[in-house]
């Protein structure tokens, strides 16, 4: 059977489904959808810590669901913007999990993730796939993966 083992970035699947749907992603469809091609052996969620209803309720769900749900602290800068980047957690736990696994899927549409898709690919044999928002979506990150799974209608909420 093959392993799958799954990362995503919440923020970045959050704005893109919203600012292009106006809707939420649907985790508990993919999660079936994935459970139909094989074994999901790492599945993690990264998120940011904030203490409001809304958020520890979508957090909780995740986990009902089946992903380990990882939070890094909001961080509010003093120019009003905010902080909170998973991108080195995101890299390091699919470098460590390539290894023991036959597929690598991320849920993003972050350009800096194709070097990352390409390196695991080459080192260690696996096949990549991602799910993002195609309009949304560096076009090198796309290009970096065998397979891109368009998030349409069918996979939001």
């Amino acid at each position: 059977m093959k392993k799958i083992a799954v990362f995503v970035d919440v923020q970045n699947i959050y704005y893109t489904t919203r600012d292009a749907f106006s809707k939420q992603f649907n985790y508990r469809l993919l999660w079936q959808e994935l459970m139909a091609q094989g074994d999901i052996t790492v599945a993690n969620a990264y998120a940011i810590q904030r203490s409001d209803d809304q958020q520890h309720k979508f957090q909780k769900a995740l986990k009902h669901i089946g992903f380990e749900v990882k939070l890094k602290p909001f961080i509010q800068r003093r120019d009003g913007s905010a902080k909170g980047d998973w991108d080195v957690g995101i890299t390091i736990d699919i470098m460590e999990a390539a290894a023991d696994v036959d597929t690598v899927i991320l849920l993003s549409g972050d350009g800096d993730f194709d070097l990352l898709l390409r390196k695991v690919r080459e080192k260690y044999g696996v096949s990549t796939e991602v799910y993002s928002v195609e309009q949304l979506t560096a076009k090198s990150l796309i290009d970096a993966t065998d397979v891109h799974h368009k998030i349409e209608q069918s996979l939001l909420l």
